[in-house]
């Protein structure tokens, strides 16, 4: 494990031949040792910087996880200032089962947000990538279950991991819901497969581990920077998008209100919180409003101009009534409200 931390610097100490620099300073009123260590991996990614950010505003004394030390170039572009108030910016590989272990140590929580992004975002995931995000899934677990003070992980899987089937799909499409691994493969989903793969992956090594897990499945992450900012993900995402659209499962979500959400689930789980949570704001059900989310996402015609005369008609003309529900979040985002009007 090597750290690479936020400015200003300490003298780095040396432990077991590798590099421990941590910040001696945070803008935060509140004192460090009140506030517990989370560890989010991947925090060069888009999502991840935004959940980062939610976490540092809430009191927490935040650890982030990179895979290689360049990556820290692109967390100083997606946090600026925010970049000066982490506990610590670790360089651990997922493959690296010692690494995060170390990296984990002491935290009261692991945010597991992603492990592999496609940087040139045109390509999408691949079939290797699928494997290699399971097995890093199964190395996080593993290491929170090893290392975490608390063994407790909040696990950014997806939508994609619920919705795809070989067969009809049900009426409603909700947290009991699975994707089909053979039918992802089949049809090259790779990053549904990807996701589906890592999550139940996740699950079986949780309860090896007996770690606390949570995980949630987002809809399509956007924001005003979208087209820039997270490519990478859309374009996988968004393959079968027109079957996704026509069946009423098409949905997105603001990544900030993911970023909320995580944490909001995370606060739960000392009230109650437990399994999967389906997480979504529209679900995207006219063609007029397939137009505008290519528009925004700089995709034209990836929805609405290879489909078929028929589908496009079918769409037009009435609104798809959507099949997924989110309604075990609203449920729990509910009671932390109140809760918290409770504090107050």
């Amino acid at each position: 494990m090597e750290v690479v931390m936020s400015l200003p610097l300490e003298p780095p100490k040396q432990k077991n031949d590798h590099k421990m620099w941590f910040a001696s300073g945070f803008s935060c009123c509140l004192n460090a040792r009140d506030r517990k260590i989370v560890c989010v991996t991947s925090g060069n990614s888009y999502f991840g910087s935004h959940l980062i950010k939610k976490l540092l505003a809430c009191g927490y004394l935040v650890r982030v996880i990179i895979q290689n030390q360049a990556n820290l170039e692109d967390m100083k572009e997606l946090m600026r200032e925010e970049i000066k108030q982490l506990e610590s910016v670790v360089v651990a590989r997922m493959a690296d089962l010692e690494s995060l272990c170390n990296a984990f140590r002491g935290c009261h929580a692991v945010f597991h947000t992603s492990s592999f992004i496609d940087p040139r975002g045109i390509s999408g995931y691949t079939e290797r990538m699928a494997f290699l995000e399971a097995e890093a899934a199964k190395n996080v677990i593993e290491a929170c279950g090893r290392a975490a003070y608390v063994k407790r992980c909040i696990f950014t899987s997806s939508l994609l991991a619920c919705i795809w089937k070989d067969n009809e799909l049900p009426n409603l499409i909700d947290e009991n819901s699975w994707s089909d691994e053979a039918f992802c493969r089949e049809n090259k989903l790779w990053l549904a497969l990807a996701k589906t793969r890592a999550e139940k992956a996740a699950w079986s090594k949780a309860r090896e581990m007996k770690v606390k897990l949570v995980t949630l499945c987002p809809g399509l992450l956007m924001a005003p920077s979208f087209p820039n900012a997270h490519l990478e993900t859309s374009v996988p995402y968004l393959k079968g998008g027109d079957f996704m659209l026509r069946q009423g499962i098409l949905a997105t979500e603001d990544v900030s209100k993911v970023a909320e959400a995580h944490i909001y689930v995370y606060e739960d789980m000392d009230y109650g919180a437990f399994g999967r949570y389906i997480c979504f704001g529209k679900v995207v059900g006219t063609l007029e409003e397939a137009t505008q989310l290519e528009n925004c996402l700089n995709m034209h015609g990836h929805l609405s101009g290879d489909q078929s005369h028929s589908l496009a008609v079918a769409v037009d003309n009435y609104e798809i009534p959507p099949r997924i529900t989110k309604s075990k979040l609203s449920r729990l985002l509910f009671r932390a409200s109140q809760r918290l009007s409770c504090k107050q």
